[in-house]
């Protein structure tokens, strides 16, 4: 059987660095803990084999590029056996950027980035609700997001 990887203080101290900063480098990470960088290259290759990290990502600025919409919908399923071919179908749409399967009062609960309102009323009326298995959705605009941030892992 083969032994699963379990993160230690240094590796979870090189992920909260990572997190907050993906760009640094193993020399720059070594250097604030006290370690080399190539101490750094191979845990974090570890890491990348445990399935811990999974990839990394650039961080953009959507409404400098010209889509000045975040909206959320709730959708809600006739059943719940409708999940994984809606769920595969969400997957489709460029615009949902997230959809996670909920407790609650909605089944699904999306993230979706638009140019405008009308893109968004286009992806919704002519994309989602299109989807058989989709009961209704109800769509929630972002006015402002005051809060991003990475989880702060606890290291003790």
């Amino acid at each position: 059987m083969k032994k699963v990887y379990a993160p230690d203080d240094v590796d979870l101290k090189i992920l909260s660095i990572l997190m907050v900063d993906a760009k640094k480098t193993y020399a720059e990470i070594g250097k604030e803990l006290f370690i080399s960088g190539g101490t750094v290259h191979v845990r974090i290759k570890k890491l990348m084999d445990a399935k811990i990290i999974l990839n990394s990502q650039l961080k953009v600025d959507y409404a400098k590029l010209g889509y000045d919409i975040t909206a959320f919908l709730g959708i809600y399923l006739e059943k719940s056996k409708f999940y994984d071919t809606v769920s595969e179908q969400l997957g489709q749409i460029p615009e949902i950027v997230e959809a996670h399967y909920t407790t609650g009062v909605y089944s699904i609960f999306a993230k979706i980035i638009c140019r405008d309102t009308e893109h968004l009323r286009n992806i919704i009326s002519h994309q989602i609700q299109q989807i058989n298995g989709i009961q209704r959705t109800e769509t929630f605009i972002s006015l402002h997001n005051s809060h991003e941030r990475p989880l702060q892992i606890a290291v003790e």
